[in-house]
């Protein structure tokens, strides 16, 4: 299991592979530096917000994790203001909306779980969304091109 200093590296990768691939299109896109709550790459030419998800554990549990509050706080879900976020596993990169996950939670109504994940001290809430529902409701399918910072 990857440290935090590790998960974070890990982390920045994605995040820049992701704003590579937008770049092709919008090339001001950039990532935003340091801890910014709204998102994560920020595209200038449309005025859009980008939040990227790692979720590596994906392809052996079959589900996607949503965090919706950490330590008491509401997180990820709950307070993001991306227009599009890109969930990520092993092999593609899944675009959705926010909206499109709420629709998919409130659908399936799903139960909130709560729990501490490896490397953390204060429990998080999140909701285990089936990665089928991801690939059905994602606005389109990347596949990734970087294998080296997966670590599983």
């Amino acid at each position: 299991m990857a440290n935090f200093t590790d998960s974070l590296s890990i982390g920045k990768k994605v995040e820049n592979e992701v704003c590579e691939l937008i770049q092709k299109k919008y090339p001001k896109a950039y990532v935003k530096e340091g801890y910014y709550k709204a998102c994560d790459i920020i595209v200038p030419e449309t005025n859009t917000l980008v939040e990227v998800k790692l979720d590596r554990k994906s392809h052996e549990t079959g589900n996607f994790l949503i965090e919706i509050e950490f330590d008491g706080v509401e997180s990820a879900l709950s307070t993001t203001k991306a227009d599009w976020w890109v969930l990520v596993d092993r092999d593609f990169f899944y675009w959705i909306t926010p909206e499109s996950l709420r629709h998919i939670i409130s659908n399936l109504n799903l139960r909130v779980a709560e729990f501490v994940g490896n490397g953390d001290t204060r429990s998080k809430k999140a909701y285990l969304v089936p990665k089928e529902k991801i690939i059905y409701s994602s606005y389109t399918i990347t596949m990734k091109r970087v294998k080296e910072y997966d670590v599983c």
